[in-house]
C-alpha cells in the first residue's frame, strides 16, 4: 500500500515528532482525507505501520525458532535478523513508537501489546530449552525471555544512537549469549 510505504519513508527521515500526515499524503500521491479516513490521523497511521511490520517479523521469528536446528544456531540467526531489521527501518519505527508511548497512553498500550508478543515467543523458546537441557541456571523461562528481549531492545536503542564503539559492543554482547546457549546445549548432550 502506497500510504504505508510513504509513512515508513517519512517516519524514517522525519522521526515521529516531525511526521505529518500531509507529507505522507503528498509522497503517496493521495488526498490527506484518505489518510484520516483509513487511519484517523498520524497516530493511527503509524500504529498501523508498526502492526503490519511487527506481525510479519514475529511470524518470521516463530518460523525460525520452530526449525530443528540447535537453539544456539537459531539464536545466531536472530542476531543476523537484527541487521535486517535495522536496515528495513523496523527498529527505528519501533523505537520511535516506544518514545511516543511515554507521553501517549494509547500508543504505550499498543506497543506493550506488540512487545508482549515477542516476549511470549521468547518464553516459549526458553521453555523448550529448559525441557531439553534442564536447568536454565537461576532463571525461569519467563525471566530469561525478558532478559534476552530487553537486551535486544536496549541494544537496538544504543545502535540507533550511532556510536560505532557502542554498536560493536552491543552486537558482540548479544552474540556472546549464543555462545552461552551453545555451552548449555553441549553440556546437556
Amino acid at each position: 500500500m502506497k500510504i504505508m510505504e510513504s509513512a515508513r519513508s517519512c517516519l524514517l527521515s522525519e522521526g515521529y515528532a516531525n511526521l505529518s500526515t500531509r507529507k505522507v499524503a503528498d509522497q503517496a500521491g493521495v488526498s490527506l482525507s484518505q489518510i484520516h479516513y483509513h487511519f484517523g490521523g498520524k497516530q493511527g497511521m503509524v500504529l498501523a505501520l508498526l502492526d503490519h511490520e511487527n506481525e510479519r517479523l514475529v511470524d518470521r521469528q516463530r518460523q525460525m525458532y520452530a526449525a530443528s536446528e540447535p537453539l544456539w544456531r537459531r539464536y545466531e540467526q536472530a542476531c543476523d535478523f537484527l541487521d535486517d531489521d535495522l536496515a528495513s527501518g523496523y527498529v527505528r519505527v519501533l523505537q520511535e513508537m516506544i518514545a511516543a508511548g511515554w507521553s501517549d497512553a494509547l500508543v504505550a498500550e499498543r506497543v506493550l501489546t506488540m512487545l508482549q508478543g515477542w516476549m511470549t515467543l521468547l518464553e516459549e523458546v526458553a521453555g523448550e530449552a529448559e525441557q531439553r537441557i534442564g536447568s536454565l541456571g537461576p532463571f525461569t523461562a519467563a525471566e530469561l525471555a525478558v532478559l534476552v528481549g530487553t537486551s535486544f531492545l536496549g541494544g537496538e536503542a544504543m545502535i540507533l544512537l550511532g556510536d560505532s564503539g557502542w554498536t560493536e559492543r552491543v552486537r558482540t554482547s548479544l552474540r556472546r549469549v549464543g555462545d552461552l546457549i551453545r555451552a548449555w546445549e553441549t553440556r546437556a548432550d
